[in-house]
Protein backbone atom coordinates (compact mmCIF):
# COMPACT_ATOMS: atom_id res chain seq x y z
CA UNK A 1 0.00 0.00 0.00
CA UNK A 2 3.00 2.48 0.65
CA UNK A 3 4.50 1.68 -2.49
CA UNK A 4 0.74 2.82 -4.23
CA UNK A 5 0.91 5.75 -2.12
CA UNK A 6 4.18 6.66 -3.92
CA UNK A 7 2.87 5.68 -7.25
CA UNK A 8 -0.63 7.90 -7.10
CA UNK A 9 1.60 10.64 -6.15
CA UNK A 10 3.55 10.72 -8.83
CA UNK A 11 1.24 10.68 -11.36
CA UNK A 12 -0.48 13.57 -9.87
CA UNK A 13 2.74 15.76 -9.71
CA UNK A 14 3.44 14.47 -13.13
CA UNK A 15 0.16 15.58 -14.64
CA UNK A 16 0.32 19.12 -12.91
CA UNK A 17 2.59 21.35 -14.91
CA UNK A 18 2.86 24.15 -12.02
CA UNK A 19 3.51 21.74 -9.63
CA UNK A 20 6.68 20.18 -11.94
CA UNK A 21 7.76 23.77 -12.10
CA UNK A 22 7.96 24.90 -8.67
CA UNK A 23 9.30 21.48 -7.90
CA UNK A 24 12.15 21.18 -10.58
CA UNK A 25 12.78 24.21 -12.39
CA UNK A 26 12.21 27.40 -10.24
CA UNK A 27 14.85 26.24 -7.86
CA UNK A 28 17.11 25.97 -10.99
CA UNK A 29 16.39 29.44 -12.22
CA UNK A 30 17.17 31.39 -8.83
CA UNK A 31 20.20 29.12 -8.35
CA UNK A 32 21.25 30.79 -12.08
CA UNK A 33 20.37 34.14 -11.35
CA UNK A 34 21.97 34.07 -8.10
CA UNK A 35 25.43 32.35 -9.48
CA UNK A 36 25.12 35.43 -12.12
CA UNK A 37 24.80 37.85 -10.13
CA UNK A 38 27.49 36.27 -7.58
CA UNK A 39 30.17 34.60 -10.51
CA UNK A 40 30.20 37.72 -12.00
CA UNK A 41 32.10 38.75 -9.58
CA UNK A 42 35.32 36.94 -9.97
CA UNK A 43 35.67 37.68 -13.86
CA UNK A 44 37.88 40.94 -13.57
CA UNK A 45 36.56 42.40 -16.49
CA UNK A 46 32.48 42.08 -14.81
CA UNK A 47 34.36 43.12 -11.55
CA UNK A 48 32.14 46.92 -10.41
CA UNK A 49 34.27 49.72 -10.11
CA UNK A 50 34.35 51.76 -7.53
CA UNK A 51 33.31 55.10 -8.65
CA UNK A 52 35.37 57.86 -6.57
CA UNK A 53 35.59 61.98 -6.99
CA UNK A 54 38.89 63.28 -5.94
CA UNK A 55 39.85 66.48 -4.24
CA UNK A 56 43.22 67.87 -4.14
CA UNK A 57 43.45 71.06 -1.47
CA UNK A 58 47.22 70.29 -1.04
CA UNK A 59 48.61 70.90 -4.70
CA UNK A 60 52.37 69.08 -3.55
CA UNK A 61 54.28 66.12 -5.59
CA UNK A 62 53.10 63.84 -2.78
CA UNK A 63 49.82 64.57 -3.51
CA UNK A 64 49.79 64.53 -7.22
CA UNK A 65 51.88 61.37 -7.39
CA UNK A 66 49.13 59.96 -4.91
CA UNK A 67 46.26 60.49 -7.10
CA UNK A 68 48.42 59.21 -10.24
CA UNK A 69 48.53 55.89 -8.19
CA UNK A 70 44.99 55.96 -7.63
CA UNK A 71 43.87 56.52 -11.03
CA UNK A 72 46.14 53.34 -12.07
CA UNK A 73 44.02 51.26 -9.55
CA UNK A 74 41.86 49.06 -11.35
CA UNK A 75 39.38 48.58 -8.76
CA UNK A 76 38.55 52.52 -9.13
CA UNK A 77 36.71 54.71 -11.00
CA UNK A 78 37.97 58.19 -11.04
CA UNK A 79 35.11 60.64 -12.20
CA UNK A 80 37.19 63.75 -12.25
CA UNK A 81 40.64 62.80 -14.08
CA UNK A 82 42.10 65.35 -15.23
CA UNK A 83 44.49 67.50 -13.36
CA UNK A 84 41.96 70.60 -13.43
CA UNK A 85 39.28 68.81 -12.40
CA UNK A 86 41.33 67.50 -9.60
CA UNK A 87 42.01 71.14 -8.20
CA UNK A 88 39.34 73.01 -8.77
CA UNK A 89 36.71 70.29 -7.35
CA UNK A 90 36.22 71.92 -3.76
CA UNK A 91 34.90 69.33 -0.61
CA UNK A 92 31.45 71.01 -0.87
CA UNK A 93 31.24 70.30 -4.16
CA UNK A 94 32.75 66.83 -3.64
CA UNK A 95 30.38 66.44 -0.17
CA UNK A 96 27.42 67.20 -2.71
CA UNK A 97 28.46 64.65 -4.97
CA UNK A 98 28.25 61.86 -2.09
CA UNK A 99 25.06 62.74 -0.99
CA UNK A 100 23.44 62.63 -4.19
CA UNK A 101 24.52 59.29 -4.89
CA UNK A 102 26.81 60.46 -8.06
CA UNK A 103 29.55 58.52 -6.55
CA UNK A 104 30.43 56.01 -3.91
CA UNK A 105 33.09 58.30 -1.94
CA UNK A 106 35.15 61.34 -2.71
CA UNK A 107 38.80 61.47 -1.47
CA UNK A 108 39.96 65.29 -0.23
CA UNK A 109 43.87 65.50 0.53
CA UNK A 110 43.10 68.44 2.92
CA UNK A 111 46.13 70.76 3.84
CA UNK A 112 48.28 69.15 6.87
CA UNK A 113 50.73 72.19 7.20
CA UNK A 114 52.52 71.15 10.47
CA UNK A 115 53.87 68.02 8.76
CA UNK A 116 53.98 68.74 5.17
CA UNK A 117 55.46 65.07 3.77
CA UNK A 118 52.10 64.08 6.25
CA UNK A 119 49.46 64.46 4.20
CA UNK A 120 45.59 64.37 5.83
CA UNK A 121 43.28 62.88 3.79
CA UNK A 122 39.72 62.26 3.97
CA UNK A 123 37.61 59.89 2.41
CA UNK A 124 33.77 60.86 2.07
CA UNK A 125 31.54 58.10 2.03
CA UNK A 126 28.07 56.94 1.96
CA UNK A 127 27.53 53.52 4.12
CA UNK A 128 24.40 52.56 1.91
CA UNK A 129 27.68 50.98 -0.18
CA UNK A 130 29.27 49.39 2.75
CA UNK A 131 32.41 47.61 0.64
CA UNK A 132 33.36 51.34 -0.98
CA UNK A 133 34.34 52.78 2.47
CA UNK A 134 36.83 50.09 3.91
CA UNK A 135 38.25 49.04 0.38
CA UNK A 136 39.39 52.60 0.06
CA UNK A 137 40.74 53.56 3.15
CA UNK A 138 43.15 50.75 2.27
CA UNK A 139 44.19 52.05 -0.90
CA UNK A 140 44.79 55.32 -0.77
CA UNK A 141 46.70 54.49 2.29
CA UNK A 142 48.67 52.44 0.23
CA UNK A 143 48.84 54.65 -2.70
CA UNK A 144 49.78 57.81 -0.54
CA UNK A 145 53.03 55.57 0.72
CA UNK A 146 53.71 54.12 -2.34
CA UNK A 147 54.24 58.13 -3.58
CA UNK A 148 56.25 58.87 -0.47
CA UNK A 149 58.83 56.13 -1.59
CA UNK A 150 58.78 57.51 -5.06
CA UNK A 151 59.66 60.96 -4.10
CA UNK A 152 62.34 59.88 -1.67
CA UNK A 153 64.16 57.12 -4.06
CA UNK A 154 63.77 60.42 -6.78
CA UNK A 155 65.37 62.41 -4.16
CA UNK A 156 68.28 60.43 -3.21
CA UNK A 157 68.94 59.66 -7.28
CA UNK A 158 68.96 63.63 -7.80
CA UNK A 159 71.50 64.58 -4.63
CA UNK A 160 73.86 61.82 -5.91
CA UNK A 161 74.30 62.98 -9.52
CA UNK A 162 74.51 66.60 -8.30
CA UNK A 163 77.51 65.45 -5.92
CA UNK A 164 79.31 63.59 -9.04
CA UNK A 165 79.10 60.38 -7.49
CA UNK A 166 76.99 57.41 -7.78
CA UNK A 167 74.03 57.70 -5.81
CA UNK A 168 73.41 54.90 -3.37
CA UNK A 169 69.73 53.77 -2.43
CA UNK A 170 69.79 52.88 1.45
CA UNK A 171 67.40 49.79 1.66
CA UNK A 172 64.87 51.16 3.45
CA UNK A 173 64.42 53.74 0.09
CA UNK A 174 64.01 51.23 -2.50
CA UNK A 175 60.79 49.57 -1.04
CA UNK A 176 57.35 51.65 -2.28
CA UNK A 177 56.14 51.78 1.15
CA UNK A 178 59.00 53.30 3.90
CA UNK A 179 58.75 51.58 7.35
CA UNK A 180 60.14 55.50 8.53
CA UNK A 181 57.82 57.34 6.41
CA UNK A 182 55.43 59.35 8.20
CA UNK A 183 51.66 56.93 8.02
CA UNK A 184 49.17 59.01 6.22
CA UNK A 185 46.32 60.75 8.94
CA UNK A 186 42.99 58.79 6.83
CA UNK A 187 39.85 59.67 8.09
CA UNK A 188 36.73 57.83 6.45
CA UNK A 189 33.70 60.29 7.12
CA UNK A 190 30.57 58.74 7.00
CA UNK A 191 28.46 61.23 5.59
CA UNK A 192 24.76 59.83 5.45
CA UNK A 193 24.56 56.44 7.31
CA UNK A 194 26.29 57.99 10.53
CA UNK A 195 22.97 60.42 11.37
CA UNK A 196 20.66 57.85 11.32
CA UNK A 197 19.74 56.05 14.42
CA UNK A 198 18.92 52.68 12.38
CA UNK A 199 20.82 52.81 9.06
CA UNK A 200 20.06 49.22 7.85
CA UNK A 201 16.25 49.18 8.11
CA UNK A 202 16.72 52.58 6.38
CA UNK A 203 18.38 51.12 3.64
CA UNK A 204 16.38 47.71 3.34
CA UNK A 205 12.77 48.66 3.84
CA UNK A 206 12.02 49.62 0.73
CA UNK A 207 12.73 46.59 -0.70
CA UNK A 208 10.70 44.76 1.60
CA UNK A 209 8.37 46.47 0.76
CA UNK A 210 8.31 46.62 -2.97
CA UNK A 211 8.53 43.07 -2.84
CA UNK A 212 5.55 42.31 -0.79
CA UNK A 213 3.98 44.82 -2.94
CA UNK A 214 4.10 42.90 -6.25
CA UNK A 215 2.99 39.72 -4.49
CA UNK A 216 -0.22 41.60 -2.91
CA UNK A 217 -0.94 43.25 -5.61
CA UNK A 218 -0.76 39.64 -8.37
CA UNK A 219 -2.48 37.58 -5.81
CA UNK A 220 -5.65 40.20 -6.00
CA UNK A 221 -5.42 40.84 -9.62
CA UNK A 222 -6.54 36.69 -9.73
CA UNK A 223 -9.78 38.21 -8.86
CA UNK A 224 -10.28 38.61 -12.53
CA UNK A 225 -9.87 35.20 -13.87
CA UNK A 226 -11.79 33.85 -11.33
CA UNK A 227 -14.68 35.76 -12.62
CA UNK A 228 -13.77 34.63 -16.24
CA UNK A 229 -13.54 30.98 -14.54
CA UNK A 230 -17.10 31.03 -12.67
CA UNK A 231 -18.64 33.29 -16.00
CA UNK A 232 -18.97 36.12 -14.20
CA UNK A 233 -16.98 38.33 -16.60
CA UNK A 234 -19.42 37.49 -19.15
CA UNK A 235 -22.24 38.97 -17.28
CA UNK A 236 -20.39 41.94 -16.02
CA UNK A 237 -19.57 42.82 -20.08
CA UNK A 238 -23.38 41.56 -21.13
CA UNK A 239 -23.88 44.75 -19.13
CA UNK A 240 -23.16 48.17 -19.95
CA UNK A 241 -20.01 47.62 -17.92
CA UNK A 242 -16.83 47.40 -20.26
CA UNK A 243 -13.20 46.51 -20.28
CA UNK A 244 -11.69 49.15 -20.38
CA UNK A 245 -13.72 50.70 -16.78
CA UNK A 246 -13.08 46.80 -15.30
CA UNK A 247 -9.77 46.76 -15.99
CA UNK A 248 -9.66 51.15 -14.60
CA UNK A 249 -11.74 49.79 -11.23
CA UNK A 250 -9.31 47.17 -10.77
CA UNK A 251 -5.98 49.29 -10.99
CA UNK A 252 -7.61 51.94 -8.72
CA UNK A 253 -8.64 49.10 -6.46
CA UNK A 254 -5.16 47.62 -6.37
CA UNK A 255 -3.61 51.03 -6.10
CA UNK A 256 -5.50 52.03 -3.78
CA UNK A 257 -4.53 48.58 -1.42
CA UNK A 258 -1.41 48.95 -1.97
CA UNK A 259 -0.56 52.35 -0.83
CA UNK A 260 -2.32 51.21 2.70
CA UNK A 261 0.01 48.25 2.27
CA UNK A 262 2.88 51.02 1.58
CA UNK A 263 1.95 53.58 4.85
CA UNK A 264 1.38 50.65 6.99
CA UNK A 265 4.63 48.85 6.88
CA UNK A 266 6.28 52.30 7.07
CA UNK A 267 3.82 53.46 9.78
CA UNK A 268 5.22 50.62 11.93
CA UNK A 269 9.21 51.41 10.67
CA UNK A 270 8.67 55.09 12.10
CA UNK A 271 7.16 53.52 15.09
CA UNK A 272 9.37 50.67 15.98
CA UNK A 273 11.92 51.18 14.21
CA UNK A 274 12.67 55.15 13.97
CA UNK A 275 12.28 55.89 10.36
CA UNK A 276 11.26 59.06 9.83
CA UNK A 277 8.26 58.89 7.43
CA UNK A 278 7.04 62.07 8.55
CA UNK A 279 9.95 64.50 7.62
CA UNK A 280 9.65 62.98 4.01
CA UNK A 281 5.99 62.86 3.85
CA UNK A 282 6.16 64.53 -0.07
CA UNK A 283 8.79 62.51 -1.60
CA UNK A 284 7.42 59.27 0.43
CA UNK A 285 3.86 60.14 -0.96
CA UNK A 286 4.62 60.54 -4.66
CA UNK A 287 6.75 57.43 -4.57
CA UNK A 288 4.22 55.09 -3.43
CA UNK A 289 1.68 56.73 -5.51
CA UNK A 290 3.99 56.00 -8.33
CA UNK A 291 5.13 52.89 -7.20
CA UNK A 292 1.43 51.19 -6.19
CA UNK A 293 0.33 52.21 -9.27
CA UNK A 294 3.18 50.10 -11.21
CA UNK A 295 2.81 47.38 -9.69
CA UNK A 296 -1.18 47.10 -10.01
CA UNK A 297 -0.41 47.53 -13.65
CA UNK A 298 1.91 44.94 -13.66
CA UNK A 299 -0.32 42.69 -11.79
CA UNK A 300 -2.93 43.10 -14.44
CA UNK A 301 -0.77 42.56 -17.21
CA UNK A 302 0.38 38.94 -15.74
CA UNK A 303 -3.70 38.27 -14.53
CA UNK A 304 -4.60 38.98 -18.29
CA UNK A 305 -1.36 36.73 -19.71
CA UNK A 306 -2.43 33.54 -18.02
CA UNK A 307 -5.19 31.07 -18.31
CA UNK A 308 -6.03 30.45 -14.48
CA UNK A 309 -5.38 31.20 -10.87
CA UNK A 310 -2.94 28.07 -10.69
CA UNK A 311 -1.10 29.43 -13.74
CA UNK A 312 -1.01 33.36 -12.25
CA UNK A 313 0.52 31.59 -9.15
CA UNK A 314 3.32 30.15 -10.62
CA UNK A 315 4.07 32.74 -13.18
CA UNK A 316 4.02 35.13 -10.65
CA UNK A 317 6.05 33.94 -8.15
CA UNK A 318 9.00 33.30 -10.60
CA UNK A 319 8.81 36.90 -12.30
CA UNK A 320 8.83 38.34 -8.53
CA UNK A 321 11.10 36.52 -7.35
CA UNK A 322 13.60 37.58 -10.33
CA UNK A 323 13.15 40.82 -10.58
CA UNK A 324 13.54 41.31 -6.53
CA UNK A 325 16.33 39.75 -7.29
CA UNK A 326 17.97 41.63 -10.60
CA UNK A 327 16.05 45.27 -8.77
CA UNK A 328 17.83 44.77 -5.43
CA UNK A 329 14.86 43.73 -3.34
CA UNK A 330 16.95 40.65 -2.73
CA UNK A 331 20.44 41.63 -3.27
CA UNK A 332 21.99 44.89 -2.97
CA UNK A 333 22.92 46.20 -6.61
CA UNK A 334 26.41 47.68 -4.92
CA UNK A 335 27.15 43.96 -4.97
CA UNK A 336 26.68 43.34 -8.40
CA UNK A 337 28.70 43.30 -11.50
CA UNK A 338 27.98 46.67 -13.70
CA UNK A 339 26.78 44.27 -16.76
CA UNK A 340 23.66 42.69 -13.77
CA UNK A 341 23.26 46.32 -12.66
CA UNK A 342 22.40 47.35 -15.87
CA UNK A 343 20.25 44.69 -16.54
CA UNK A 344 18.71 45.30 -13.41
CA UNK A 345 17.48 48.43 -14.92
CA UNK A 346 15.08 46.67 -16.81
CA UNK A 347 12.95 46.20 -13.64
CA UNK A 348 10.58 49.08 -12.26
CA UNK A 349 11.84 47.54 -8.35
CA UNK A 350 15.48 49.05 -8.89
CA UNK A 351 13.78 52.42 -9.57
CA UNK A 352 11.45 52.26 -7.12
CA UNK A 353 14.27 50.87 -4.76
CA UNK A 354 16.50 54.01 -5.92
CA UNK A 355 13.58 56.20 -5.31
CA UNK A 356 12.82 55.49 -1.52
CA UNK A 357 16.48 55.35 -1.11
CA UNK A 358 16.89 59.30 -2.48
CA UNK A 359 14.03 60.01 0.47
CA UNK A 360 15.25 57.81 3.24
CA UNK A 361 18.45 57.32 2.69
CA UNK A 362 19.91 60.71 1.22
CA UNK A 363 17.39 62.59 2.12
CA UNK A 364 16.96 64.43 -0.87
CA UNK A 365 14.48 67.05 -2.11
CA UNK A 366 10.87 65.98 -4.05
CA UNK A 367 12.32 67.64 -7.41
CA UNK A 368 15.42 64.76 -7.27
CA UNK A 369 12.92 62.62 -7.63
CA UNK A 370 12.08 63.04 -11.57
CA UNK A 371 13.76 60.51 -12.97
CA UNK A 372 12.47 57.93 -10.61
CA UNK A 373 8.36 58.95 -10.78
CA UNK A 374 8.76 59.35 -14.79
CA UNK A 375 9.89 55.89 -15.30
CA UNK A 376 7.45 54.74 -12.98
CA UNK A 377 4.70 56.21 -14.46
CA UNK A 378 5.77 55.77 -18.35
CA UNK A 379 5.72 51.84 -16.78
CA UNK A 380 2.17 52.13 -15.35
CA UNK A 381 0.97 53.38 -18.19
CA UNK A 382 2.50 50.68 -20.74
CA UNK A 383 2.00 47.67 -18.58
CA UNK A 384 -1.86 48.84 -18.44
CA UNK A 385 -2.20 49.29 -22.07
CA UNK A 386 -0.44 45.55 -22.89
CA UNK A 387 -3.03 44.37 -20.24
CA UNK A 388 -5.36 45.86 -22.07
CA UNK A 389 -4.35 44.17 -25.21
CA UNK A 390 -4.24 40.50 -24.02
CA UNK A 391 -7.76 41.12 -22.13
CA UNK A 392 -9.51 41.42 -25.65
CA UNK A 393 -9.41 37.62 -25.67
CA UNK A 394 -12.09 37.55 -22.86
CA UNK A 395 -14.12 40.21 -25.18
CA UNK A 396 -14.08 37.70 -28.65
CA UNK A 397 -15.40 34.85 -26.24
Amino acid sequence: MIWAVIQTSWRRLRNNKSELLLTFVVPIVFFSIFAVIFGSRDASSSTPKIKIAVCDEVQTDLTRRSVENLAEQKSLRITNRDRESISSLSRVHAEDLVRRGLVSAAIVFVKNESVESKPRVEVLSDSFDQVASQVLVAVVQRSVMTAQGELRKNSSLEMGLQNGTNPVIPAAFTGSALPFSPVPEIENVDLIGGKKTNPVVAMYAAGIAVMFLLFSATTASGSLLEERENSTLDRLLCSRLTMDQLLLGKWAYLTLIGIIQVCLMFLWGSLVFKIDVLRHWEGFAAMTLVTAGAASSFALLLASTCKSRVQLGWVSTIVILSMSALGGSMVPRYLMSESIQRIGLCTFNAWALEGYNKVFWRELPLEQLGMELGVLTASAAVFIVFARLFATRWERS
